[in-house]
């Protein structure tokens, strides 16, 4: 990934440098962020929507992006980039912050968001490594339209744990980090017709509650 700071990303430039000088690779395929579209007030976009980024960490990918798909371009090799949406799976869900009872965010005001169960997006990335495209972008995400607060009371329901309490912004501003505030200022809700279409994912989690009825026995 590239640096915590800054608005580029340096290390794919090193990369991309060691890279020209030796071997190239047949493909790749280059795991980004949904964050590059910014702010979309909610609305269902895809990868004809203009990217936005409006956070150094949305800058960092966006930028890493441009100079992957342009080497690629040069020396004619194929580049896949993914647009991932939240990844969770085991191991990778808010079960300390829900036990910790850390507020929410009341779900009128939440945003809009997008996830990809990790198994998937490993299908994902087969999918792209093996497909007869090239120097093409995918958003990945299930598809399912939620928000921030539904994701977090059905993990806590599946789970068994009370539901943490729902607060407005001017409180979440006091007691939220940074970090998940910058996420809470972003909504938009991916299509994934592309993906589907082009890479012929068969999706083994649709939605979260599918994947929880498995998560929640492991």
């Amino acid at each position: 990934p590239p640096p915590d700071q800054g608005d580029t990303d340096p290390r794919m430039t090193h990369l991309l440098g060691v890279m020209s000088q030796d071997r190239r690779p047949q493909r790749i395929v280059a795991i980004s962020t949904s964050g590059v579209y910014g702010d979309q007030a909610g609305a269902l976009i895809d990868e004809t929507t203009p990217v936005n980024p409006q956070t150094d960490r949305g800058r960092r990918r966006l930028h890493g992006e441009n100079q992957l798909r342009a080497w690629g371009r040069e020396f004619q090799v194929p580049v896949m980039i993914l647009r991932v949406g939240g990844i969770y799976g085991p191991g990778r869900l808010p079960l300390e912050r829900i036990k910790k009872g850390i507020p929410v965010l009341h779900e009128h005001l939440a945003p809009r968001t997008n996830r990809i169960h990790v198994e998937d997006l490993a299908e994902v990335c087969v999918a792209a490594a093996e497909s007869e495209y090239s120097d093409r972008v995918y958003n990945v995400s299930d598809g399912q339209g939620s928000n921030m607060t539904d994701y977090f009371y059905s993990i806590a329901d599946a789970f068994g744990l009370p539901r943490p309490s729902a607060v407005d912004w001017a409180e979440a501003e006091r007691v939220m980090s940074a970090g998940m505030l910058s996420y809470l200022r972003e909504s938009r809700e991916m299509s994934n017709r592309r993906m589907l279409d082009e890479l012929k994912v068969r999706l083994q989690y649709p939605s979260l509650r599918d994947a929880l009825k498995t998560l929640s026995q492991d």
